[in-house]
């Protein structure tokens, strides 16, 4: 039975979904909360605040992996910060413990989950709420993100981890048949922005 823990990073807002994964892509559900850290708190504390509350749901039943969202978002650059550090976070929480991260991108977690890559936030809580049996919708949409990230990386497992690109803190694995739709958007558009940071430079 793997135990999944989900991370949908941020600052102000960070969910934890997790759920325990059986056979044929059975899925339960655990535990899922949203921490919280006050705009108007010094950012070293708000760090802290994150940090302490990951660590606390690390240190109890060991996980099997950590599902973190990948986040690329070219204009909000607080909001990519805050999730950045949030991620660092989580990635030295996990090194420290011995437990793998897989990284995924918003669209591959909402192709996972619904079956598109653009559906919206309310087709996402719908289906997590399906898949898990939950008696009501997890709020805020930070609560179910976090669950769809654990279910779709528990799912990754149960097909013997062929079908998405795994990442342990950077170390790329080979996709069988190349990348998928959305690893190559995600490429191009880190590529085209590293481009667009040469030119001011």
């Amino acid at each position: 039975m793997a135990r999944i823990i989900g991370v949908d990073p941020g600052l102000t807002r960070c969910g934890i979904g997790i759920v325990t994964a059986g056979a044929s892509r059975r899925v339960t559900f655990e535990h899922v909360e949203v921490l919280r850290s006050s705009a108007e708190t010094p950012l070293p504390e708000r760090i802290h605040r994150i940090g302490a509350s990951i660590e606390r749901l690390l240190d109890g039943e060991k996980p099997t992996g950590i599902a973190l969202e990948r986040v690329f978002a070219q204009d909000n650059v607080a909001s990519v910060m805050g999730v950045a550090q949030i991620s660092g976070v989580v990635m030295y929480l996990a090194e420290a413990r011995g437990i793998p991260v897989a990284l995924y991108t918003p669209n591959e977690v909402k192709a996972q989950v619904t079956g598109y890559g653009a559906a919206d936030k309310a087709q996402v809580t719908t289906m997590v709420t399906r898949l898990l049996g939950l008696a009501e919708p997890p709020k805020p949409a930070d609560a179910a993100d976090a669950l769809a990230l654990a279910i779709t990386h528990a799912w990754h497992l149960a097909r013997g981890g062929a079908a998405v690109r795994m990442e342990r803190f950077g170390r790329q694995a080979a996709v069988p048949g190349g990348e998928t739709p959305a690893q190559r958007a995600w490429r191009e558009a880190e590529s085209k922005l590293g481009r667009r940071r040469g030119a001011r430079s």
